[in-house]
């Protein structure tokens, strides 16, 4: 019995809790300030800021598994362009658009 008991976990994770939490101060900074023209974070550029300053490797799927493990989740920006005239572009669905689709057939007997 005593060789059936629990070891823990198979592999600790790379970056302990408070790690972290030193991480989290960081992500919020955005890319820019981490050297990278664009503003969204991409797990690569996550996993280089975990290289820089905790001088630890962690694959991909490992930075993926530390975020999603303290809440953090995948996300998409909207495109949409900054130009977009929400009101306008309703009005163009109601007025327009069923004017260009035209009327659908009705399904009936075929030959």
């Amino acid at each position: 019995m005593e060789g059936l008991k629990s070891q823990g976990p198979a592999k600790l994770p790379k970056l302990s809790d408070e790690r972290f939490v030193l991480l989290e101060t960081e992500l919020p900074k955005g890319p820019a300030a981490h050297g990278w023209e664009d503003q969204r974070w991409t797990l690569e550029g996550v996993q280089t800021v975990i290289g820089r300053q905790f001088e630890v490797s962690c694959s991909i799927a490992g930075v993926w598994r530390l975020l999603h493990r303290h809440g953090w989740s995948w996300q998409r920006p909207a495109r949409r362009a900054l130009e977009r005239d929400a009101h306008a572009v309703e009005l163009w669905k109601k007025d327009v658009w069923p004017q260009v689709e035209g009327p659908r057939r009705r399904s009936g007997p075929t030959s």
